[in-house]
């Protein structure tokens, strides 16, 4: 959420910041500076007839000491007690409206984000490995899964529909061994801590990280209870914090989590259609970082390396994008994606999306920290995917293939497979 002490102060660069992001909400910000003065007004007039009704009934309180008539004095303050709940109802109101026109405003990006339209504005900011080169005719991950039904996608539109699928013996373990690959070296290498977090998460925990209001309809919910499937582990782990005040000694926070993530996305017709790239059902290592506002950026350049560094133990190649202002999500301030080389599609995939929220995840969800000075200041909050376990599993398959249509394991995930280091062998 924007600060609407910064949008009257800055009011034509916020406009021009919202435009970058191709959207012109000049006469929602108009409209807000409007409501805020009426606010403004509203509240100083209260505040003077709650002065005037204090100060009379100390007047009052006196005469009657005294002996004294107190119907003139009664009198001057007469009503004034039902135009002050008059008033406390329009300035309710009206922060009810404010509150519901910040919740649609997008976050400014930063001055470092390129412009653009879309994802062709994107910037490689860098690229890491070495393309492999195959002498025989490259399987895609489906092809290679097929063996014994290590992946199954016709039963899991059985038992659900589209886009849902089955993972069988090594292709679920290999699936397990990433998840603890990834929480170990968070974990024991990067700081982070890690939780076991709600799958389902209230309507305010929602509105909090910024999926709510603007995308209910991607979203799975569960209508007697008003709660929703999460489709990050984001937002419970930001929501920690909710409404709580951290402590100055305690940042950064740095917690972690798998979890599995549920989005009703509305998929392009034939876009990603074949095999488990693009799911309603997915699972995910997410990384998410409480920090202080100065050192925010630093933070979400050390976030990247972190969940890079998964690809660079598993050794695949990878580039990392700087994404355009018409890229971004809705939250974003800034975001670079992380992208794994994908054989079959010879391309890089997107399998991590990195991001500084800067406050406005914090103002949404109350999430603030007592300063050196003793001030409460809100927090700026970060998260990336390190990584999306689907993706990456995709990427080791089809990176690590043979020419039989068996696959190496990489020999960092080797002490997690129970001593296999080649799956799907076939039979002869």
């Amino acid at each position: 959420m924007l600060d609407i002490r910064r949008i009257v102060k800055e009011t034509s660069d916020v406009i021009d910041g919202l435009k970058r992001k191709n959207q012109d909400f000049s006469l929602e910000i108009r409209k807000l500076i409007e409501l805020d003065s009426q606010r403004r007004e509203a509240i100083t007039a209260t505040e003077e007839l709650k002065r005037e009704r204090n100060e009379a009934s100390k007047k009052i309180g006196q005469l009657k000491k005294e002996g004294k008539e107190t119907d003139t004095v009664m009198s001057q303050i007469s009503g004034i007690g039902e135009t002050i709940k008059e008033k406390d109802a329009f300035i309710a109101r009206v922060e009810e409206e404010m509150n519901t026109m910040l919740l649609s405003l997008p976050n400014l990006p930063h001055s470092s984000v390129p412009d653009g339209a879309g994802e062709e504005e994107n910037v490689v900011v860098r690229t890491w490995g070495e393309i492999p080169k195959f002498e025989f005719p490259v399987l895609d991950h489906v092809a290679l899964g097929e063996y014994g039904s290590a992946l199954d996608l016709e039963r899991g539109v059985k038992v659900a529909q589209a886009r849902f699928h089955y993972k069988r013996d090594e292709i679920a373990l290999l699936e397990r061994a990433l998840t603890n690959f990834m929480l170990d070296l968070h974990t024991r290498q990067h700081g982070y801590v890690e939780y076991s977090v709600p799958f389902l998460v209230n309507r305010e925990a929602m509105t909090g990280t910024g999926q709510l209001p603007k995308f209910e309809e991607d979203l799975y919910r569960l209508e007697e209870d008003d709660l929703f499937l999460i489709p990050t582990a984001e937002v419970p782990l930001t929501n920690l914090f909710a409404k709580e005040i951290l402590p100055d000694e305690s940042l950064p926070v740095k917690v972690t989590s798998h979890t599995p993530c549920f989005r009703r996305e509305k998929f392009s017709h034939g876009k990603d259609v074949r095999g488990i790239l693009r799911q309603h059902q997915f699972h995910k290592v997410e990384l998410v970082n409480f920090v202080r506002p100065e050192e925010s950026y630093e933070a979400l350049e050390t976030l990247v390396q972190d969940a890079a560094e998964v690809l660079e133990a598993l050794k695949i190649p990878y580039q990392v994008l700087l994404l355009s202002t018409g890229d971004m999500s809705f939250s974003s301030a800034k975001t670079y994606d992380i992208e794994a080389w994908i054989p079959s599609q010879e391309r890089y995939r997107e399998v991590s999306s990195c991001t500084n929220f800067e406050d406005f995840q914090a103002r949404r969800a109350g999430i603030r920290y007592k300063n050196e000075s003793g001030k409460n200041e809100f927090v700026h909050t970060l998260n990336g995917s390190a990584l999306a376990v689907g993706r990456l599993l995709i990427a080791v398959m089809e990176n690590y293939q043979n020419a039989d249509g068996s696959v190496r394991i990489p020999a960092a995930l080797q002490p997690y497979m129970s001593g296999k280091t080649v799956i799907l062998k076939r039979k002869d």
